[in-house]
């Protein structure tokens, strides 16, 4: 037979081993909705900004005019187009398979959650039987007056109101419980719904691959027919382009041999390392645009036996677009480069090199703030409305990759 103090020992054992359990459930309920998050939001965001870049490259492409005239400008654009539209594939293709993941642990969750509740309500229902059929036997008021002393009275009347007080933490637990199993319902809806929408968008953006792809070959057989014609005028580029970086090259050392000859100020090095600190996150130089010429030496797209080296990036750019300073500095030179102006800014130790440009607003020793605008980019008519800032940072003479210097 199990008395009432017998009994009271069994709901103090069963009460500390439910708290932990339960407490054990909800954390582990709860990992799905935080697994893989950080990832998942990363994919998104960078799935928004690609997005964009395709969007503003689609708009840059449709302002060349005709669209069915393949030119180098076109398809260099068009290149960059697919190169992105891959890129965004292979992030929705990520996305999925975290998507994946997630679901399954969410389903797996709720599974256990399930077995947890109905165990739950098994023993509370249990406790309930059990304190009803009691009830017929003896009441709370007659088990206190039959105790044998104050003392055992007291223990008595301290166990009744343990029992109501378990009673109803074991009722709370449960709706807990309920309450995160519908949160996790919800959760795993709202992941296979947007499951079945990347699912939905993939196809679309593979479709527009591929239809891009088309448009690609096409512009290649028709550059490739004119191949003669192209590769005379891109050897003349390549010759510019030599001459061009030649004399940046050398106004650079001129001016560093200069700066050389006196003391950087303590307003210069604070500058430096300021502009080094935002390495990553400097302002573009354009307020719109896409990079589609890259740091260092690459291939022409029409013919892979031309190689051209670029010592910073082209940004295109739609026509009337403006070149702006990056970082707070002082306009080191304002020259002209093939009959078109270009401007340099010293940042300290630093240097942003801005050339292909109409018209500056600047003049060299004025004081530049970030983001002021320094000039009317170049709009090339006779190439497809081609608008294209060619922008470098350097440290003193060092050739640095601007892209790993703007914001992202």
């Amino acid at each position: 037979m199990i008395t009432k103090k017998t009994g009271s020992n069994i709901a103090l054992t069963r009460l500390s081993a439910i708290k932990p359990f339960i407490f054990i459930v909800l954390f582990l309920c709860c990992l799905p909705l935080f697994s893989g998050a950080q990832t998942l939001d990363e994919l998104r965001k960078r799935k928004e900004k690609t997005q964009k870049e395709i969007e503003y490259l689609n708009s840059l492409i449709n302002e060349t005019g005709e669209t069915t005239r393949a030119t180098l400008n076109k398809l260099s654009m068009l290149n960059q187009q697919i190169e992105l539209r891959t890129n965004l594939i292979i992030d929705y293709n990520a996305q999925l398979t975290l998507l994946q993941k997630s679901i399954g642990e969410n389903i797996q969750t709720i599974e256990s959650m399930n077995e947890d509740l109905a165990m739950l309500r098994s023993r509370y229902e249990g406790m309930i039987k059990q304190a009803f059929r009691n009830r017929g036997n003896y009441s709370q008021l007659v088990f206190m007056l039959s105790s044998e002393n104050f003392n055992q009275a007291y223990k008595r009347m301290f166990y009744i109101r343990q029992m109501a007080r378990y009673r109803k933490k074991q009722s709370e637990e449960i709706e807990m419980l309920k309450v995160s199993l519908e949160t996790q319902t919800v959760e795993l809806n709202n992941k296979k719904q947007e499951q079945t929408e990347i699912l939905n968008q993939q196809m679309a953006e593979t479709s527009k691959l591929n239809l891009e792809k088309e448009k690609q070959a096409n512009y290649q057989k028709q550059l490739q027919k004119k191949e003669k014609e192209l590769k005379s005028k891109l050897q003349k580029q390549q010759v510019i382009e030599r001459k061009l970086q030649k004399d940046i090259e050398q106004l650079i050392v001129k001016e560093v041999k200069k700066a050389k000859t006196t003391t950087a100020t303590p307003e210069e090095k604070l500058l430096s390392s300021d502009f080094a600190k935002n390495k990553g996150r400097l302002p573009w130089p354009t307020q719109s645009g896409i990079i589609t010429g890259r740091f260092g030496v690459y291939t022409d797209p029409v013919n892979n036996n031309l190689t051209f080296k670029n010592d910073g990036i082209d940004i295109s750019t739609s026509p009337g677009e403006k070149a702006r300073a990056i970082f707070n500095g002082k306009v080191m030179v304002v020259f002209v480069l093939s009959g078109n102006p270009a401007v340099i800014i010293r940042h300290g130790e630093y240097l942003s090199v801005y050339s292909n440009l109409k018209e500056v607003f600047v003049k060299q020793g004025d004081n530049v703030t970030t983001k002021q605008e320094i000039g009317l980019i170049f709009t090339d008519s006779f190439e497809d409305n081609k608008t294209t800032l060619k922008f470098q940072i350097r440290k003193e003479i060092l050739k640095l990759d601007p892209e790993e210097w703007i914001s992202k």
